[in-house]
């Protein structure tokens, strides 16, 4: 028996992610600064590590509802309520997931039929195109572009749309460029999609990690609320990436299909995690603000550092990744990454690992302390001087 001939070509086919050959070669190296990991580097605030660690000392280790323990979705409600005015009801209208991640393949697959097509907007989070394809749906990628700020403009959005679009992903804040849609950005877009038959999933797990004004989600829009399917969770903004929890919020009909996914492949989210995210949720604003005051005045030492290197950097006001054009040095988005890490020995991503229209920039996550940012950055500017000169 041919076993490779066993697996299915779709999943064959789908190259693995372009960002994972970098944390291997960074494991067999030395003395390495790291800022290609998407993940914070503050630990779980105390009171919520606290919350887990009680609830396995009172032997709360049995499965929850398949939803999520009512307790946490009707938290998740008021903070929804709270942070952003959008109502949702906790019995039927939330899903607790393992993740975000899980959150975002259930409602494709819950939505999907094969050759359904799927918007998304590149440069943007990996694993959207493989969950789609997983799904048996056609990707149609758009290309968003630096002068409109990364953002998705009903200028590119209409020429995508055909009879096959079911589903619109909208990445924002956005991973990898840090951009984000506001209220006007966003209501151009309702314009489009309020006649159309399309479901719209909005990502906003970097929701809480906006620098200039205060998150905005296309379910607030009143014409949205039912044909949006609200991603978020508790990985970024508090501080809990390994305690993989995330969450829905849609419409009761699709939540009650991405239910049923749920149920049949994962049970319940862990239970450990949900005690622990009830007592983030209601006691850990002030955490998340002191990160976020953090992740600015990092935000602003990177991007003047890239600035002074001589290289574009557009200005990010979400997430916590730096999006820089390397265009200048000659070399292409792989070369810089690989050169940059064996010679400077400094960890970065190179941006066709988020699309192909990464093309010519790098990500760059400043979830690291300053000092190591600091220096990075001193190592960074050696090496593009010496590539520049050299070209």
């Amino acid at each position: 028996m041919n076993i490779e001939k066993m697996i299915s070509p779709t999943i064959r086919n789908i190259p693995p992610s372009g960002i994972r050959k970098y944390f291997d070669l960074v494991n067999e190296m030395k003395d390495v600064i790291s800022l290609g990991i998407g993940e914070p580097d503050f630990v779980t605030p105390w009171n919520v590590r606290e919350a887990g660690i009680y609830s396995l000392e009172k032997g709360y280790t049995h499965y929850s509802s398949n939803a999520g323990f009512i307790e946490l979705r009707r938290e998740i409600a008021a903070y929804l309520k709270r942070k952003y005015s959008l109502d949702y009801r906790p019995e039927d209208q939330i899903i607790v997931t393992v993740g975000a991640s899980e959150g975002i393949d259930i409602a494709l697959r819950a939505l999907i039929e094969p050759g359904d097509e799927v918007i998304i907007p590149e440069p943007s989070f990996v694993a959207y195109k493989g969950c789609a394809v997983f799904a048996r749906a056609v990707p149609v990628i758009i290309e968003l572009r630096e002068e409109d700020q990364f953002r998705l403009t009903p200028e590119l959005l209409e020429p995508a749309i055909t009879e096959k679009t079911k589903v619109l992903i909208l990445p924002y804040p956005n991973n990898p460029t840090g951009a984000i849609m506001n209220e006007d950005d966003l209501r151009k877009i309702v314009e489009v999609l309020k006649d159309k038959d399309i479901i719209v999933i909005s990502d906003e797990i970097y929701g809480e990690l906006t620098y200039e004004g205060k998150h905005v989600s296309i379910a607030s829009f009143p014409e949205m609320k039912d044909r949006t399917i609200l991603i978020n969770g508790f990985s970024k903004a508090f501080a809990m990436t390994g305690w993989r929890l995330g969450y829905a919020c849609g419409h009761p009909a699709v939540i009650d299909a991405m239910k049923k996914i749920h149920q049949y492949a994962i049970m319940c989210s862990p239970t450990t995690a949900q005690h622990a995210a009830i007592e983030a949720l209601r006691n850990s604003d002030d955490d998340v603000q002191a990160m976020v005051r953090e992740y600015n005045g990092r935000r602003r030492i990177m991007v003047d550092g890239f600035r002074k290197a001589g290289l574009d950097c557009f200005e990010p006001l979400g997430a916590f990744y730096t999006f820089p054009s390397i265009k200048k040095t000659g070399l292409t988005s792989d070369e810089f990454c690989e050169r940059l890490l064996m010679e400077e020995r400094v960890l970065v991503v190179p941006g066709t690992a988020f699309g192909d229209c990464g093309a010519g920039f790098i990500r760059a996550t400043y979830a690291s302390s300053i000092e190591n940012i600091s220096e990075a950055l001193i190592r960074i500017q050696r090496f593009v001087e010496r590539y520049s000169n050299a070209k």
